[in-house]
């Protein structure tokens, strides 16, 4: 029989990453590995080098860092603030209702803490068992999968290999679609209904898509079965794609022209939310929060609403435990 020692299981916790400060020089660091990784840009690396190396990390540095500026916290990155908020919630959840102990780490793919911090940590407690739960409810290529490369990458330098189990997607969860409808009603309780609700997802580029990523059609069921849980019709709903980066196409309709339409078609209200987001982030607090209410309102809007992620609320960690419970029978 194994003992106790032997059995025991832990959680790595993982999102995308952070720099770890908005300056030039961290964003820098953090953009060269997280724009290195060829999950995410899928060209020649030779020629890839050349283009990074030359001109984005020359020029990007310097405005993703005043981005960032603007929704730093006296705490950190909101990123990194609200997945260790996340992190403290789930470890609190699983020790109330199981009769396991399980060991919970937090792991950003890029940046800190690292996936490699975060596995060392769960063998520091003696974890053999090891499920890793990205929190990316749709499956992509560019950021589940990476997850899955950093992790594995990291193990082909361990003796003893722990047992592995990892959480491809949770796209069409029920829990997680009733936190996100929740999420919605909560704040049109204090804010009213706008006129379009629109769902914002990131981005991947279409021919990611066109080779199969499942990413878009993981969209495509997040968004339809969310607006059928809220009771919207065709016209008081619609989803699109924001955070494009360099001359590809990338899947459409693109979030800034959408809300431009909407505005100029005399849509005076309108209120987003981004479902593939677990935590607020720069995309959301600054791209989506900031940049695209001023594309909105310049366009004619007139009330411009950002519903927040599910970030720590009480149903998306009991979502994150839900997970953890159902991805880890027989082990507990």
């Amino acid at each position: 029989m194994q003992n106790e020692h032997s059995q025991r299981v832990g959680v790595l916790l993982a999102n995308l990453g952070t720099p770890d400060a908005p300056t030039k020089r961290a964003v820098r660091r953090y953009l060269k590995q997280f724009l290195w990784d060829p999950r995410v840009v899928e060209l020649p690396r030779p020629l890839w080098w050349l283009v990074l190396h030359l001109v984005i990390l020359n020029t990007r540095p310097r405005r993703s860092a005043h981005a960032y500026d603007k929704v730093w916290t006296e705490q950190g990155s909101p990123l990194l603030v609200i997945s260790r908020r996340q992190h403290a919630a789930l470890q609190r959840v699983l020790a109330a209702r199981l009769s396991q102990p399980v060991q919970v780490e937090l792991a950003m793919c890029y940046g800190n803490p690292s996936i490699a911090s975060g596995l060392a940590a769960l063998q520091a407690a003696g974890v053999r068992r090891v499920l890793v739960l990205p929190l990316y409810p749709q499956y992509s290529a560019t950021s589940t999968a990476a997850i899955f490369d950093a992790v594995t990458a990291e193990l082909r330098h361990w003796r003893a290999v722990p047992e592995l189990r990892f959480v491809n997607d949770y796209h069409d969860h029920p829990t997680y679609l009733a936190a996100l409808a929740d999420s919605v009603r909560a704040f049109q309780v204090e804010h009213g209904r706008p006129e379009r609700l629109l769902l914002s997802f990131h981005g991947i580029p279409q021919d990611y898509a066109d080779r199969g990523d499942p990413y878009p059609v993981q969209c495509d069921v997040t968004a339809l079965r969310l607006a059928e849980a809220l009771g919207l019709d065709e016209q008081a709903w619609m989803y699109s794609f924001q955070s494009r980066l360099g001359p590809k196409d990338w899947l459409r309709p693109y979030t800034d022209r959408t809300l431009e339409k909407f505005a100029r078609e005399g849509t005076k209200h309108v209120q987003v939310l981004c479902p593939g987001f677990s935590a607020d982030c720069l995309e959301t607090l600054e791209e989506i929060a900031m940049q695209n209410r001023d594309v909105f309102l310049q366009a004619g809007g007139t009330t411009y609403e950002y519903i927040p992620c599910l970030n720590d609320s009480a149903g998306h960690i009991e979502l994150m435990a839900q997970l953890v419970e159902q991805h880890t029978a027989g082990w507990l």
